[in-house]
């Protein structure tokens, strides 16, 4: 993480208080030459919809609020600049946030987002894509979902792998949210432990055939993730002790493992499923924030294209 040097941060514009801000000033202070963008997309329909007005006069309506949000981060930021933190204020008007905000990493080419998330209604979230929903798929550098927790000394890291691979983009995301743990870790003086969930027997394979033995299949599953981790972990020089194979859904696993460990973040891989894919099927990140109570660090794999990207 020591590699960040331009850091997006999307400001929350229902309170004062901003979790993201404070993780990237955290970063800032531990770290040379960072420089940390706030950005804010803001967007009143009711100002669109006054026929009363002129164009101009709907102009200088939204600058009018653009200007007073500038005004409010600007109270916000000042004890970093004052500090001597290389902080810029962006708010912009737009409709969609997340597209304001990946146009913005574009433009800038950030290497980090930062944002808080919050609970997300689980029906809503299927109706109602969240923003942090749409970074998670669509925003080509890493996306770092902060929640009120903090990041002490001496901490923990939790880097979420995937065993079942089988494919050569599966093993170099593995190394590549192994090789950011450890990058992270480095910085907060922090320990690396791996997570890997492993899939329970089929219920229906048990049912259709009777000659089928449920424990024995198990433990061959068990098995193959125990070496494959092995292998990892060494590959890495990570201790046996810092390893966790365990059965079940990763979005039950992973929160049960890192509420055990007490964790500080949690590192994982997302593919930016998108479409009718996403709708029903959803991602294991996704699935995973509502049920972690510390940050949440999404990396894409080498060679991601954002149905976003302008250049496409």
């Amino acid at each position: 993480m020591n590699a960040y040097k331009n850091i997006l941060v999307v400001a929350d514009p229902l309170q004062d208080h901003q979790p993201a801000l404070s993780r990237a000033v955290h970063l800032a202070e531990k770290s040379d030459n960072v420089r940390i963008t706030v950005f804010l997309a803001i967007y009143d329909f009711s100002y669109e919809m006054t026929s009363m007005l002129s164009s101009e006069e709907r102009q200088a309506m939204r600058r009018g609020v653009i200007q007073q949000r500038e005004e409010w981060l600007k109270d916000i930021v000042r004890p970093h600049t004052s500090a001597g933190l290389d902080i810029e204020i962006i708010v912009v008007w737009h409709n969609r946030p997340y597209e304001a905000i990946i146009a913005e990493v574009y433009s800038q080419h950030h290497d980090l987002l930062i944002k808080a998330t919050h609970q997300h209604d689980k029906i809503g979230s299927v109706i109602f894509t969240p923003t942090d929903w749409h970074l998670l798929r669509k925003c080509p550098c890493p996306v770092l979902l902060v929640k009120e927790h903090s990041w002490p000394e001496n901490g923990k890291i939790l880097a979420c792998v995937n065993l079942a691979a089988e494919n050569d983009t599966h093993d170099a995301l593995n190394d590549k949210i192994i090789h950011e743990a450890k990058s992270v870790a480095e910085l907060l003086c922090a320990e690396v432990n791996l997570v890997n969930a492993f899939p329970a027997t089929p219920v229906n394979i048990t049912i259709e055939l009777p000659e089928f033995d449920p424990a024995t299949y198990t433990d061959a599953v068990r098995g193959h993730h125990l070496t494959t981790m092995k292998a990892l972990r060494q590959q890495h020089g990570i201790d046996e002790d810092k390893t966790h194979v365990i059965e079940g859904l990763p979005e039950d696993v992973i929160p049960k493992v890192a509420e055990e460990l007490d964790a500080e973040l949690v590192i994982l891989g997302t593919t930016g499923r998108t479409g009718l894919s996403a709708v029903f099927i959803g991602n294991t990140a996704e699935h995973t924030i509502d049920s972690l109570n510390c940050d949440l660090l999404a990396l894409k794999p080498d060679g991601y294209i954002s149905p976003l990207d302008p250049n496409q």
